[in-house]
């Protein structure tokens, strides 16, 4: 099972245009599930240099086992059944990487599932892994990194 982007290589940095300083689109994100007995798959990103340990950016669940990509700036209809979560910004969809110091690791983790889970709605990140509890079949991970490009005009405001 793998997840890749052909924005960026694995441990590499995201390209501003899928941040907060761009057009804070998603990555293109291509999806190889290699496991049998898969009824869906569901996928969390999230930034683990938060502050509080853990900031997420987006949430998609009920992904059917068939798919192999999702698009770059996915704002339309997700593929038939999938659903999105909500993020720590309390929206549902994409909201990209905005470090407020530093460089930080981005995790785009892709879950195997047993089952389609239940509408839950727009779960937030506890709810979606408490739904999936019993049911991961396998996993892969993507990380990238970002680290806000301040002009120096902006570096000289926030000192």
């Amino acid at each position: 099972m793998r997840i890749t982007s052909p924005a960026f290589r694995s441990q590499g940095e995201i390209p501003q245009r899928f941040t907060c300083e761009g057009g804070n689109v998603s990555p293109p994100l291509l999806i190889d599930v290699d496991i049998s007995g898969v009824k869906s798959l569901a996928l969390i990103v999230d930034d683990l240099d938060a502050q509080d340990g853990s900031w997420v950016h987006w949430i998609v669940y009920n992904l059917p086992p068939t798919t192999t990509t999702l698009p770059q700036g996915l704002t339309g209809p997700l593929p038939t059944g999938a659903r999105q979560g909500t993020n720590s910004w309390n929206s549902v969809g994409w909201s990209g990487p905005c470090p407020p110091k530093g460089r930080h690791r981005y995790v785009f983790t892709l879950f195997a599932l047993d089952t389609q889970l239940p509408d839950i709605g727009a779960p937030t990140k506890p709810q979606l892994e408490l739904a999936m509890r019993g049911h991961v079949l396998g996993g892969a991970q993507l990380v990238g990194t970002y680290e806000l490009q301040l002009s120096s005009r902006d570096e000289a405001r926030r000192t």
